[in-house]
């Protein structure tokens, strides 16, 4: 290791995160190529399906430069044909002197793969840089692998008397503008959103990005007792929206009803399905009943919480969580909560 490590490894993570919202299933990746003490090549995965960091930093770079020269990328390169040939089979057949990753791949096909076998091509391989800050960046990613479903992000916006919703379940407009804004900007960057029927049936909400650039997510609705009417405005657009129920009922909807086996635990069953479906995040947006479900269960990793000004005196509880925030910013003149559930670390 020489004390530039950071430095490069650095810049490969502030590239992997350009890809934030556009690349699940696949993880974020940055990959920034150096040779005698400066970068010559630089690359990020862009788009699912589209070549990966790697190969976009070789491009960068030149094949006829890279003699001698140190691949510094986010995560191990990967060792399977998938939408693209493998990253570790392309290094290997290169002249360069060490790849430097920041931690293994979890996923199975990969994990430990791609660096034995640029190994065995002569090449020095060294792990561990900037690791914490990787494994951050790919949240999601690994969740999905490591814990077996979606990485699962809590929202809410409460009073400042600890309310999420009037007595008659009106949420309207808790949060400011600037803050409802940024709500939009968190669901272009996950794969799915999600609410419980009670969300549906009293907010009547569109649940899609558009105060934002950017991808719609997957649409998730809980109604295990399948009593949702399809006249709202989740089920008047075109755009992929999942109802999960536990019931026997047929349903006249263009959308697609998913029934659940009734055992084990409802949401437990929700997510192994999402993880078949290769979700690999969630963020859930209500309604109450539903977050202190999820929450009850120990099943959320992350909680981002609004908190107004407002006062309701009365009206439905917001949820509770145990400790202290991780940190806490001003979004205008609401408050922002960020948790973080050290029991799924």
């Amino acid at each position: 290791m020489n004390r530039q490590d950071n430095q490069y490894m650095r810049r490969a993570l502030e590239l992997a995160s350009r890809g934030l919202g556009s690349v699940s299933p696949n993880p974020m990746v940055g990959c920034v190529i150096v040779k005698d003490g400066k970068i010559i090549g630089e690359g990020w995965h862009r788009k699912y399906g589209e070549p990966h960091a790697e190969v976009n930093a070789i491009e960068s770079a030149g094949e006829d430069k890279l003699d001698g020269a140190t691949l510094y990328v986010t995560l191990e390169p990967c060792s399977y044909h998938g939408n693209t040939p493998p990253c570790a089979k392309l290094i290997s057949g290169l002249p360069f002197e060490r790849v430097v990753y920041a931690h293994i791949d979890p996923n199975p096909r990969v994990s430990g793969k791609g660096a034995q076998q640029i190994k065995e091509h002569g090449i020095k391989v060294d792990s561990g840089i900037l690791e914490k800050e990787a494994r951050e960046l790919n949240k999601r990613f690994l969740a999905y692998h490591e814990k077996g479903r979606p990485y699962i992000i809590l929202k809410w916006a409460q009073t400042a008397d600890g309310y999420i919703a009037r007595t008659n379940h009106d949420s309207k407009w808790i949060s400011n503008e600037h803050s409802r804004k940024l709500v939009h900007k968190w669901r272009s960057e996950e794969d799915a959103i999600m609410v419980g029927k009670n969300t549906v049936v009293y907010d009547n909400p569109q649940l899609t990005v558009r105060d934002w650039v950017g991808k719609h997510p997957l649409r998730i609705v809980i109604d295990p007792n399948g009593k949702l009417d399809f006249d709202k405005k989740l089920f008047s657009d075109d755009h992929e929206t999942l109802v999960y129920h536990a019931t026997d009922k047929t349903f006249l909807s263009t959308k697609e009803h998913i029934q659940l086996p009734d055992k084990g635990e409802f949401m437990d069953n929700v997510f192994f399905d999402l993880k078949k479906r290769q979700i690999q995040s969630v963020i859930v947006e209500g309604g109450a009943f539903l977050l202190n479900e999820l929450i009850k269960s120990d099943l959320w990793d992350e909680a981002r919480i609004f908190i107004s000004g407002k006062k309701f005196g009365d009206g439905i509880a917001a949820p509770t969580l145990k400790g202290e925030p991780e940190r806490e910013e001003t979004v205008n003149d609401d408050r922002l909560l960020y948790y973080v559930n050290s029991n799924n670390g």
